[in-house]
């Protein structure tokens, strides 16, 4: 029986505010299985955030039983977290957060320099995920001298280029418009559906949270409902198309192109049947780093 990528076991967080003590999660439990496609939904001030951030591993519970990828994160030290969230976690923000003066290609090997992958490696890997996701002709450009929807695209090629076994994506459409916003989605389901990634995505949009199959309402720090729905992944006549689309149409613009989060966790586990394919490897790191 396989272990579930992440489970929440009444998990609360609260937070110390000049002395006041503010409950942002009052009692959480759930458990993302592999493979999943799992919406986090709830207004803003709900706790959904608050639930991504632990779901991360980019903050601990107060109480409650967190265990990531098998390991029960009141066990870990802080180095130990940062390795566990890049072995298993891949992130995408809505903000993006590419490092502005920095090439799409070198922004996506970002999280294997942790992993310590060598820099020849780095770049071929990096290079095949951005073909996966069709920018493979835009290697060497710079946040600014690409348009939303490619931002965005580099940003998922980064997370996923470990390998991760989850993804989390938190409001991933928030600053795109709404035909950009499709093909990203359309981007990401494909992905879970051929990678076996865990794809759980934050968002106050009820049109978004309906592609999940699972849909968790949050409100006021507790899981209000969670349901599982039976539809098409993909809308439409449910065919998946090429990930090699072309890129966005749409102006090229800077914005989102904000600071960088080195240790943010776009991580990824070991290789394992059905997961994306690595490009590049010599097979020396993990099971394989390529």
């Amino acid at each position: 029986m396989s272990v579930a990528a992440i489970e929440a076991v009444d998990v609360s967080r609260t937070y110390e505010l000049d002395g006041v003590s503010v409950p942002a999660l009052r009692g959480v439990s759930l458990t993302i299985g592999q493979g999943e496609y799992v919406a986090v939904i709830g207004p803003s001030g709900s706790g959904k955030s608050t639930l991504m951030h632990l779901l991360g591993g980019l903050d601990r519970p107060t109480g409650g039983r967190l265990v990531i990828g098998g390991r029960d994160v009141a066990t870990l030290t802080a180095p130990e977290l940062a390795t566990l969230r890049n072995e298993t976690i891949g992130f995408v923000f809505q903000a993006f957060h590419l490092l502005p003066r920095t090439s799409a290609v070198d922004n996506v090997a970002l999280p294997l320099v942790y992993r310590g992958v060598g820099a020849r490696q780095r770049r071929e890997r990096a290079a095949a995920m951005l073909g996966r996701v069709g920018l493979g002709h835009r290697l060497g450009h710079r946040p600014n001298q690409l348009s939303g929807g490619e931002q965005q695209r580099v940003a998922i090629a980064r997370a996923l280029v470990t390998d991760p076994t989850v993804l989390l994506a938190d409001e991933p459409t928030g600053n795109l418009d709404s035909a950009t916003g499709e093909a990203v989605l359309e981007l990401l389901e494909q992905l879970n559906a051929e990678s076996g990634v865990a794809l759980v995505m934050v968002t106050h949009d009820p049109e978004v949270a309906a592609r999940a199959r699972r849909r968790i309402a949050v409100r006021d720090g507790l899981i209000r409902s969670d349901t599982v729905h039976d539809r098409p992944l993909f809308g439409g006549d449910g065919r998946p198309e090429t990930l090699d689309a072309a890129p966005s149409a749409e102006p090229r613009s800077a914005s989102g192109s904000g600071p960088g989060h080195p240790s943010g966790g776009s991580g990824g586990a070991t290789g394992a049947t059905g997961r994306l394919p690595r490009a590049g490897g010599t097979g020396g790191e993990r099971g394989g780093a390529g």
